[in-house]
């Protein structure tokens, strides 16, 4: 099949690297011609805004919602970003009526592909892939637009052939709806083989980054934004850490539109000279920070936000055998093996966060235990057998 997968963000952000670069890949080893337009936040500085990468033609057509320069992400106006957001719908039109693919893939239910693939469609099937709850997790200038992308979110059962979703929360939000369950097929998040091998260099990386080897170090890895990440909740959390274990590091790797916000944080709340703001990183480096980090975190709230994602960032930390502390929301307990593989903890509370980080930073064996049993059950996460549960949602067309 010639199948072309539609997005509004680039290959390199979170979701484009974690989930629909690796999904158009594998579809292409299973001999799918497969291509990918997409958006990018730098367009008008990009170098290669046309390319073949293992199998998978891309095409970046123009500029997306957001701007980002290095590890910080900037918000448009709601003038600019209306300007921005039509130009992206017309490019993306035009070049999906000028591709010759059967099948229309959107890559997450935003207005700007939606919009792009209805108005380019010729009676192709659409199908749509739901990895966020878009109108709790993205940022708003007024509640009119977050009027417009619940609408949009909600107004694809009219006219998708099928719906794949990354959590069972989603899964069901869909069914609520009133959208077919058959035409429903629940895809968890997974990880690249290629990019999670066991070979970092910790040693190494420890002496560039100049961390003592006796240093436990704390790991969180991703956005840097509070709207869906909150990152305060581990900082707050980390003072109580450092009392205990004063040696103790927490690496933040990532970036986002708070990055500076935090680093003002960590200094206020006195944990600066024990945290280390990494910024971003290339994808190929990911793996080496998960295998130095001896614990890595995912801090939630009980929110629509959390139960709606399926955190990138906890299946490819067991992918290398690191353990993960997060807490019982959404799919989290079932990804954790029922805390087999790590530490839930209570939602949204600083005192707890701070427990089990020290918990797990004490407990050697535990810690062990766990990476052990993460590194016997990773092939679970494998995007070259979960794109088999994913490719199955075409035969729905």
């Amino acid at each position: 099949m010639k199948i072309v997968f539609v997005l509004t963000q680039s290959l390199d952000s979170p979701s484009g690297l974690g989930r629909y670069g690796p999904l158009a890949r594998e579809m292409a080893k299973l001999g799918h011609e497969m291509s990918v337009l997409a958006l990018h936040p730098s367009w008008d500085n990009l170098i290669r805004q046309q390319y073949v990468e293992q199998s998978v033609t891309v095409h970046y057509v123009s500029q997306m919602h957001v701007r980002k320069e290095g590890s910080r992400k900037y918000y448009y106006s709601p003038g600019k970003l209306l300007v921005i957001s039509l130009l992206a719908v017309a490019r993306l039109a035009r070049a999906l009526a000028y591709n010759q693919a059967e099948i229309i893939q959107l890559c997450k239910p935003h207005p700007i592909n939606i919009t792009a693939a209805k108005l380019a469609r010729r009676g192709r099937p659409i199908f749509c892939d739901c990895d966020d709850y878009e109108a709790e997790t993205n940022h708003f200038n007024g509640r009119w637009q977050k009027s417009i992308i619940s609408y949009y979110e909600n107004s694809i059962v009219n006219y998708v052939n099928g719906i794949t979703t990354n959590t069972r929360f989603t899964y069901e939000r869909y069914r609520a709806i009133g959208f077919p369950t058959e035409r429903i097929i629940y895809v968890p998040n997974g990880v690249e083989s290629s990019r999670f091998a066991e070979n970092a260099n910790i040693d190494l990386l420890r002496r560039q980054m100049q961390i003592q080897p006796d240093s436990p170090m704390v790991l969180y890895l991703g956005t840097l934004g509070l709207k869906s990440h909150p990152i305060d909740l581990l900082l707050q959390a980390f003072t109580k850490v450092v009392k205990i274990i004063p040696k103790a590091k927490l690496m933040l790797v990532g970036g986002g539109e708070d990055y500076d916000f935090l680093q003002e944080e960590a200094a206020r709340l006195g944990i600066i000279a024990n945290t280390l703001f990494v910024g971003q990183v290339p994808a190929d480096q990911v793996s080496d920070y998960l295998q130095l980090a001896t614990v890595s975190v995912d801090p939630v709230h009980d929110d629509l936000i959390a139960r709606a994602r399926s955190p990138l960032k906890v299946v490819e930390s067991l992918a290398v055998g690191t353990p993960v502390i997060t807490s019982d929301v959404g799919d989290r307990r079932e990804t954790l093996a029922d805390g087999k593989l790590g530490l839930l903890v209570k939602a949204g509370d600083a005192n707890a966060l701070a427990f089990g980080i020290i918990t797990m930073l004490q407990n050697e064996p535990l810690c062990r235990e766990m990476s052990c049993a993460a590194l016997k059950e990773r092939h679970h996460w494998r995007w070259d057998k979960l794109v088999h549960d994913f490719a199955q949602i075409y035969n729905l067309g």
